[in-house]
């Protein structure tokens, strides 16, 4: 036993670190200089500098990163004095009857179950031939005369094959819009 305690002694000393040779005054009095209020809680993680932000995007001239732009955020007027139009957001499956009585489908109430997307855009005071419309695969933007609408859409949709019908007596522009999300096998 007295030849092992020699080699634990012997490699202790091997890896003894040459500033622990102060006293235990001296290492207290240092290690409590060090602890402030910016000491408490998790370590800092380093915060890029203006001249790094540059470096991660590949060199580029530009002041900020495109993963910190929001998607849709170019499409945004915030300086448009006109008033948000009421507007419904409803989600919309196909429903056949063997998902009703027969239940052998995989379709379930929650959205996730669902194709279409549909908003249904209240414009009182306006007529079918002053609505301009324009839809992204994640942004809708509805303007007439009197209202301006810029809706992030929930899911992305297929922008290029969707359907807008005007209801002139209430006056009420129906957007269905297909929606294509990634894990769509797996629900349908």
């Amino acid at each position: 036993m007295e030849f092992m305690g020699a080699n634990i002694t012997a490699l202790a000393s091997l890896l003894k670190d040459e500033k622990e040779d102060e006293s235990d005054d001296e290492r207290l009095s240092t290690q409590n200089a060090s602890i402030g209020p910016g000491s408490i809680g998790p370590p800092k993680k380093h915060e890029p500098n203006k001249a790094d932000v540059g470096k991660r995007s590949g060199d580029t001239k530009d002041i900020w990163d495109a993963e910190a732009v929001t998607e849709g955020s170019e499409f945004e007027d915030i300086y448009d004095p006109r008033p948000e139009p009421e507007y419904d957001i409803i989600f919309k499956q196909a429903v056949s009857s063997e998902d009703m009585f027969l239940q052998m489908g995989r379709k379930t109430p929650a959205t996730s179950s669902c194709e279409d997307l549909v908003v249904k855009i209240k414009l009182p005071g306006v007529k079918y031939a002053d609505v301009e419309l324009d839809v992204k695969d994640k942004f809708l933007d509805c303007r007439t005369p009197n209202h301006k609408l810029g809706l992030h859409l929930p899911h992305p949709v297929d922008s290029k094959n969707g359907r807008a019908k005007w209801d002139g007596d209430k006056e009420i522009l129906t957007v269905t819009l297909k929606m294509t999300r990634e894990y769509d096998f797996v629900n349908f």
